[in-house]
């Protein structure tokens, strides 16, 4: 695959403080500062993964994905171009800013800035977290994955499959729709929620142990409305997790024990048991705005029985690959 991994992204926010406890003292992020006018967080040794730039707007700035090779920046200006999407290329400035060796950049029909990268710089120096954890899940797997809310996914759909190859997981069309792309192993990098809406949805990092996650919960649950939904399972990638309301409005997902695939093999399907197996209350939504419509799916797939593998007998965990439906 050519595009291989969601690399790196970008808030624009004028809450640097709010920012620096959230992504450092909640998320365990190592906080970098960038000159009084950003802020930088690593995850791993990569010089950067989260850019948080002071300036207003509250929203997500830019979407940076890996390419595994140079040219594969000059194949798909190219592809972008004759479909009629405007294609910059990098200034040496930005890529410097961004910390890669090359980038060319556009905007997707919804107007969310999309960045191509090559080269990301290594750090010399060791990740050191925020707080004591065991580190992120990251590596050839990316920073996580990426959720936008989407107006029209009939327009949006083509871009990111047909246009930059992005491969469909699975989708599921009730409550509303929800459409999953992967890059590499990890079930998704991307996914978009078809709410009608456009923005920012949230963005997932993914802990190596749980109790990390745990430990965070705790932390949040100590801030007045900080948690947004309660710790759950996905009925998809399997994910434990709960999400976090960020300084910026958007949620972060904060998991553990996400599902791998073999995308050599793997076949897209719709899938028909809501969005988890349990938990991930939506602490933010009202009864009536949805959140007993969500409540009622997840008990309805427990009266069924639906639930993830094993902990015994979990390869996607373990590093060997299933490609069954849940």
């Amino acid at each position: 695959m050519a595009i291989n991994a969601l690399g790196f992204l970008g808030v624009r926010s004028d809450r640097l403080d709010d920012w620096s406890d959230f992504a450092g003292k909640l998320l365990g992020m190592q906080k970098i500062d960038r000159g009084g006018k950003a802020l930088a967080f690593r995850m791993d040794d990569r010089v950067q993964r989260l850019l948080v730039s002071d300036e207003p707007g509250e929203t997500l700035a830019f979407l940076g994905f890996e390419v595994e090779h140079k040219q594969d920046l000059e194949h798909y200006a190219a592809r972008l171009d004759k479909a009629g999407v405007r294609v910059e290329p990098g200034s040496r400035e930005l890529c410097d800013r961004r910390f890669v060796g090359d980038l060319i950049w556009f905007s997707d029909p919804a107007g969310n800035r999309v960045e191509l990268f090559h080269a990301p710089m290594i750090a010399s120096d060791p990740f050191v977290p925020g707080r004591p954890i065991d580190g992120f899940r990251t590596g050839p797997l990316g920073m996580g994955h990426a959720v936008l809310h989407v107006k029209d996914i009939e327009v949006m759909m083509p871009f990111y499959r047909d246009l930059l190859d992005f491969h469909v997981s699975d989708y599921g069309l009730e409550p509303y729709g929800l459409y999953f792309f992967h890059l590499n192993e990890r079930h998704h990098s991307f996914a978009m929620v078809g709410s009608g809406r456009e923005g920012f949805h949230h963005f997932m990092v993914e802990f190596q142990n749980l109790d990390d996650v745990g430990q965070g919960y705790d932390l949040a649950q100590m801030e007045e409305g900080r948690v947004a939904y309660t710790l759950g399972r996905h009925t998809n990638d399997y994910m434990t997790s709960y999400y976090a309301n960020s300084p910026s409005g958007f949620f972060v997902e904060n998991g553990w024990g996400g599902r791998l695939i073999d995308p050599k093999i793997w076949e897209p399907h719709q899938t028909h048991d809501g969005p988890s197996f349990w938990g991930h209350e939506r602490l933010y939504l009202t009864e009536e705005g949805g959140r007993k419509r969500l409540r009622d799916m997840r008990l309805e797939a427990a009266a069924k029985g639906r639930r993830s593998p094993p902990i015994i007998d979990c390869p996607w965990l373990y590093g060997q690959f299933k490609t069954g439906e849940n």
